[in-house]
């Protein structure tokens, strides 16, 4: 039987999930939708296997929210943001923020995460006007009126914006930070036990692995079907960025070091209350 894959964001970054299903394994695939919870449809069987972060089970392991997902394997290890800017060629440090508009995803990890990195690189937040235009299609739309200095997207939107000729990749927000575990896939505690989870986790570990080694224009051509209006080219750049950050190097182990400095992450918000172990949300 099918697989159900669900991904709580769909981009590029998220290749390893991607490929896996497009270079054959048995399974549907689908976007978590506004009002969703992805512990909710795991708990209630909707959904097989989901893309999401072990950062998602701190609030409801606060709330004493259970049974939980188990997070079993890492997808990036590094934040898979961009900051695009309007000028072509003009050498970009993070202070340039400091006095500047920028168009930020609200999403509760990329903005933590884009937080994080400011203050990593001494930028004093109080200091950039920060602005929230809803989704990344939106913030797109609004970048192409005018608005914003700069603006916070995962790729290819800044392929996109390259193709169209209006804003240029400034800097990568994962190359301006730590590593640290920011996307993982999770399950039921019970579908760990299942022969189809160990066929499944097999299949990923293996397409991880063809992901960050192959020539990007072979993964463009096999993931383009799940990136309608996305041009080859800008999808295969996107491949390209993320391969040359190194976001998918390493096993698919989320690592007790990747774990805690997401941990810092989210402590440096201010929204973290408990330092959960990793042992009590990864397998």
């Amino acid at each position: 039987m099918s697989l159900r894959v669900m991904a709580s964001r769909h981009s590029a970054f998220y290749s390893p999930l991607i490929a896996t299903l497009a270079r054959g394994f048995p399974a549907s695939y689908s976007v978590l939708q506004p009002g969703q919870r992805s512990q909710d449809l795991i708990r209630e069987g909707a959904v097989d296997i989901m893309q999401s972060a072990v950062s998602s089970n701190w609030g409801p392991m606060d709330r004493g929210e259970s049974p939980l997902p188990v997070h079993f394997a890492l997808i990036n290890r590094r934040d898979g943001f961009f900051l695009a800017g309007r000028e072509f060629d003009k050498p970009f440090t993070w202070k340039d923020l400091e006095g500047a508009s920028l168009l930020a995803d609200h999403g509760g990890q990329p903005f933590a995460m884009l937080r994080y990195a400011a203050h990593f690189n001494d930028v004093d937040w109080g200091k950039v006007s920060v602005l929230d235009r809803g989704t990344p299609e939106e913030m797109i739309e609004a970048f192409g009126r005018g608005e914003g200095d700069f603006i916070h997207l995962q790729a290819p939107g800044p392929q996109i914006l390259e193709e169209e000729g209006i804003g240029w990749t400034r800097v990568s927000v994962g190359a301006s930070m730590p590593d640290v575990a920011f996307s993982t896939l999770c399950c039921s505690r019970g579908f760990t036990q299942t022969p189809r989870f160990t066929e499944f986790l097999e299949a990923y570990r293996q397409s991880r692995e063809w992901v960050r080694a192959v020539d990007p224009r072979e993964v463009a051509v096999i993931e383009k079907s799940y990136f309608p209006g996305v041009s080859e080219d800008a999808l295969a750049e996107a491949v390209s960025r993320y391969q040359r950050l190194g976001t998918w190097s390493g096993d698919i182990e989320i690592t007790e070091d990747l774990y805690q400095q997401a941990l810092n992450v989210f402590e440096h918000a201010g929204t973290l209350r408990t330092r959960h172990p990793r042992s009590a949300v990864c397998l």
